[in-house]
């Protein structure tokens, strides 16, 4: 049995070192930095999407002329100026963090400089009407900005550049959900994918500190207000289990084309094309993306926030066809190349499944149905399920939902597993051949 320290003696010990406290200081600075850095992106992001909005609004056929010629631009840029800020940013930041890369060479998927072409870009996907999100770029942004800390901590500080893209990337989904304790999980479940490999307490506040940023400007408030929560009863387990097995196959068909449709390794007229002319291969994906939304009456351009939170409130008419056309809008959109997340088109996709379930066998309180088709296609698609029902638990403020959110992520999750292969790893695992030769 180890005997218990003696207060006094502790206290000089950690008082005496200097460095120690102005690495936390440093630690701490930046994760404040990083979250309002974060809170502008989605300032400038919602002012992106509001202007396409207008757009759209004013004459319904101008995002069939602006949708392609903006994705085209995107891509020029990005491939010409920025390729690391291509994609979700999440892959890159789990790249970064590879035991692969040399120091050296992190500055290909993360950086200062990465964090602000990533914000432009991303908001101009916005602006072009792509169906994307911005939490996953919020991650790669805000590991930029952590990532910097590096240059300002002393010797001896005991921070590793490990873990600050760990904080970084966490404290990125923190302040982009409003989610603090979603932003912990996602980095124990999907960064590191070792639960026993936790970060220290220093970077867990770094993490939480970096979430409240966002609590300081828009307030303790969900992002889908709170919804009416009936206590859980036997009439919920099978049109629950229906939404969790649908959403489970729906996300791992998702993540499994995405996957191969990045790869380009299939060898058909499209990857070709890809491969042979990326710019106008992106002009004919914002066409798609403008047809499916004139298709939907807009409703498949943009994040989908605006959608879910209709449905939430029973606001709006839904449309069976709208699962279908924002899957493909996403997809495409992703295939494109431009910079851009898929943590919102999936909370949108899962919701209006659970909502299709909900109308299909009548059941009474649809919001309850749609917050877990929410949960349930996040898993799928990412195959982390405790981030994913922690992340839709804050978001709608479910609490009274815990056990059956936990359970519709699990089982989507395990029927994804029968699918398709973690999305993320796959990523990264492509963005690890960009490191030069002499490297890999």
């Amino acid at each position: 049995m180890r005997p218990h320290p003696h207060v006094l003696s502790a206290l000089r010990r950690e008082m005496a070192d200097w460095r120690l406290w102005a690495g936390r200081g440093v630690v701490l600075g930046f994760a404040a930095i990083a979250g309002l850095t974060v809170v502008a992106f989605t300032w400038l992001t919602e002012q992106a999407l509001s202007l396409f909005s207008q757009l759209d609004a004013h004459a319904w056929w101008a995002p069939l002329l602006w949708t392609p010629a903006c994705t085209a631009a995107i891509v020029w840029v990005t491939r010409r100026y920025a390729p690391g800020a291509a994609g979700s940013g999440i892959p890159q930041v789990m790249a970064a963090l590879s035991a692969e890369v040399p120091a050296a060479e992190r500055r290909l998927f993360v950086s200062l400089r990465l964090s602000i072409s990533k914000m432009l870009l991303t908001a101009w996907g916005l602006l072009a009407g792509l169906s994307l999100g911005r939490e996953g770029p919020a991650v790669q942004i805000a590991a930029g900005v952590m990532h910097h800390a590096r240059r300002w901590l002393p010797l001896g500080s005991r921070v590793s550049e490990h873990g600050l893209l760990l904080a970084g990337g966490a404290a990125g989904i923190a302040a982009a959900f409003n989610t603090p304790l979603g932003g912990v999980m996602f980095a124990i479940e999907e960064l590191t994918r070792k639960p026993e490999q936790r970060s220290n307490g220093l970077l867990l506040a770094a993490i939480v500190l970096g979430g409240l940023m966002a609590v300081s400007v828009y307030g303790n408030a969900t992002y889908f207000g709170i919804i009416r929560v009936d206590n859980p009863h036997l009439d919920l387990l099978l049109p629950g289990l229906l939404v969790a097995v649908c959403s489970g196959a729906a996300g791992g068909l998702f993540a499994r084309l995405l996957t191969l449709s990045l790869a380009g390794s299939s060898g058909d007229w499209f990857s070709q094309l890809r491969q042979r002319a990326p710019v106008w291969f992106a002009a004919g994906c914002g066409l798609a993306v403008a047809l499916l939304g004139c298709l939907s009456q807009g409703d498949a351009y943009g994040s989908g926030y605006g959608h879910t939170r209709a449905m939430l409130e029973g606001h709006g008419e839904a449309s069976p066809l709208y699962v279908l056309l924002k899957f493909i809008a996403t997809w495409i959109t992703a295939w494109a190349g431009v910079p851009g997340g898929i943590f919102a088109p999936s909370l949108a996709i899962g919701g209006a499944l659970g909502n299709d379930i909900a109308q299909l066998t009548h059941y009474v309180n649809a919001p309850t149905l749609i917050a877990l088709g929410m949960a349930g296609f996040l898993a799928a698609v990412t195959q982390a399920p405790m981030t994913s029902f922690i992340i839709v638990m804050e978001m709608v403020d479910g609490h009274g939902l815990v056990l059956s959110l936990m359970a519709s992520a699990l089982v989507a999750s395990g029927v994804s597993r029968l699918v398709s292969a973690p999305l993320y790893s796959a990523l990264a695992e492509l963005q690890l051949r960009r490191l030069p030769q002499n490297h890999t």
